[in-house]
């Protein structure tokens, strides 16, 4: 499957806006949500190709999302990339125990990103 569309879902105004300006300089439609429940608002409205998932966020936390769109057939096929602060080992295995297909940390390096991205492709 192609990845054009992306959804970032992260609470830091500074680093939606730096994800997508990386995202579109490389020809990616990108939509944003600040939180769990705008995140489902967008996921119902138009399904992505792919979601990079903050960790640290108010209400219901990236791990908790994660697992969520993963146990929910329409969108369990959907690829989501931890984008995170939390760089310990153990949070890296945790989000992908919870369905995440890979995990960055921030500040995010934009090759890192893309290379991850251009592997799921």
């Amino acid at each position: 499957m192609a990845i054009h569309k992306v959804l970032v879902i992260d609470d830091s105004k500074t680093e939606l806006m730096y994800l997508t300006d990386i995202l579109q300089k490389k020809g990616f439609f990108v939509r944003t949500a600040e939180g769990a429940e705008e995140a489902l608002l967008r996921l119902a409205d138009d399904k992505p190709d792919l979601i990079l998932m903050d960790v640290v966020m108010p209400g219901q936390n990236g791990f908790q999302l994660t697992r969520s769109i993963n146990r929910t057939p329409a969108y369990a096929d959907i690829p989501i990339i931890m984008c995170t602060s939390k760089n310990l080992e153990t949070d890296r295995v945790w989000g992908l125990r919870q369905g995440a297909k890979d995990y960055i940390t921030k500040p995010v390096n934009a090759l890192e990103l893309l290379e991850k991205i251009k592997a799921l492709n």
